[in-house]
C-alpha cells in the first residue's frame, strides 16, 4: 500500500477551516493609534498622509472617544506647539500643548483606554533633533536625560499611562524610570522605543509634527544594516526596567521583531511608520492594489513577526472591521 498523499489544502477547502486552522489573529485591544494634537481651534489634515489629521484638543476628544468606542488598547499622543526653542521647553511647561492635551484625553475617556505620550525633544526643539545640542551641533546624550527626566515627570503628571521614549539616548530607561519612582509615580509605564532605525519611512510624520530637523539622526538612531545591535539594545532596555520593547519601523524590520520577540520577557511592539501608511494608501488611490486587504496583511504580518500590538494609523478603521467579521 503506498504512503497516503499528504494534502495541507484540506485545512484551506472552506472559509470556517481556514478561520480554524489560522495560528495568528489580530484583536482591536491589541491596537495603538498615533495621534497628533496641535495648538489652536482647528484640525489640519496631513497632505502626505491622507486620512490622518493634526487634532485641535476639541477634535481629540471626539476622536479618543471613537478610539474607545472601536475597541483598540490604546491612543500615542505627539504634541504640535505653534513656538519652539532650543531645548524644547514647550516639552515641560503644565500648558504645553502635549500636557493640555494629556489632561484633556484623560479627563474624557478615563480607563476605556490607555493614554500613552511620546517622550521626546524633537517636536519641541527649534532644530528639529531628539535633544539638546553641545556646542560643536552633536547632540549631547547627558543633557538630553536631563530634559528627558523633567519631560517624564509633566507628562506623569498630566495623567499618561504609559511613556514612549523614542529618543534613542543612551540610558533614557535608567534615568526615567528612577526619576518617575522617587517622584511617587512607579505606576506609570515605560515604552522603550529600542530598536528605532534611522529609516527613511519617516518622511510624512516630519509633515504631521512639523518638523524643522536639518540633518540627520545617524548619529543616535540604528544603522538600517545592523540587526544584532537592535537585538542588543532591546536586552540593553529590558536590564534597565523597561515595562515594553519596541521596533520602529515595523514591516521592513520585521526580522529584529522576530529575533526581539523571541529574547524578550517582557512585551514586544512594533511601529507601523507614517511612510508603510502612505506606501498603501498611495498605491490602493492608484487602483494597483485592495487597499483593505493590503492594510489587514501588513498588520497581520507584524503580529505574526511577533508583535504583542501594533501601533499604527488604521488602528481605529482596522478594529471597526475586526468587530464587524465577528458580528
Amino acid at each position: 500500500m503506498s504512503n497516503p498523499v499528504i494534502r495541507p489544502r484540506r485545512l484551506r477547502t472552506t472559509p470556517a477551516l481556514r478561520r480554524l486552522a489560522s495560528e495568528i489573529r489580530v484583536h482591536p485591544a491589541e491596537l495603538v493609534l498615533p495621534m497628533f494634537v496641535r495648538e489652536g481651534d482647528a484640525t489640519m489634515p496631513i497632505q502626505s498622509m491622507p486620512g490622518v489629521v493634526q487634532h485641535s484638543i476639541d477634535s481629540a476628544r471626539r476622536a479618543v472617544v471613537a478610539a474607545a468606542e472601536a475597541g483598540i488598547g490604546g491612543v500615542m499622543l505627539f504634541g504640535v506647539p505653534e513656538v519652539r526653542d532650543a531645548t524644547g521647553t514647550g516639552a515641560t511647561d503644565p500648558n504645553g500643548i502635549l500636557n493640555l492635551a494629556t489632561r484633556a484625553l484623560v479627563d474624557e475617556i478615563g480607563d476605556a483606554l490607555v493614554v500613552q505620550t511620546d517622550l521626546c525633544l524633537d517636536e519641541f526643539t527649534d532644530h528639529g533633533h531628539c535633544g539638546v545640542l553641545a556646542s560643536d551641533g552633536r547632540v549631547d546624550n547627558d543633557a538630553t536625560l536631563l530634559r528627558y527626566r523633567d519631560m517624564a515627570l509633566a507628562q506623569a503628571n498630566a495623567g499618561s499611562a504609559l511613556l514612549g521614549l523614542s529618543g534613542m539616548m543612551d540610558g533614557q530607561v535608567a534615568a526615567v524610570r528612577e526619576t518617575l519612582d522617587g517622584a511617587g509615580y512607579e505606576d506609570t509605564a515605560v515604552l522603550a522605543y529600542s530598536a528605532k532605525y534611522a529609516s527613511a519611512y519617516y518622511g510624512p510624520f516630519r509633515e504631521a509634527v512639523a518638523s524643522t530637523l536639518t540633518g540627520n539622526r545617524r548619529t543616535y538612531q540604528l544603522d538600517p544594516a545592523n540587526r544584532r545591535e537592535g537585538v542588543r539594545e532591546a536586552q540593553i532596555d529590558i536590564d534597565e526596567v523597561a515595562d515594553i520593547v519596541m521596533v520602529k519601523p515595523a514591516g521592513s524590520y520585521l526580522d529584529v521583531l522576530a529575533e526581539v520577540a523571541g529574547m524578550s520577557p517582557v512585551p514586544v511592539w512594533a511601529y507601523q511608520v507614517s511612510g508603510e501608511y502612505s506606501m498603501i494608501e498611495a498605491a490602493a488611490a492608484q487602483g494597483w492594489i485592495d487597499r483593505r486587504r493590503a492594510v489587514e496583511e501588513s498588520v497581520l504580518s507584524i503580529r505574526r513577526a511577533g508583535a504583542d500590538a501594533v501601533l499604527t494609523y488604521w488602528a481605529v478603521e482596522l478594529a471597526t472591521w475586526l468587530k464587524e467579521e465577528r458580528a
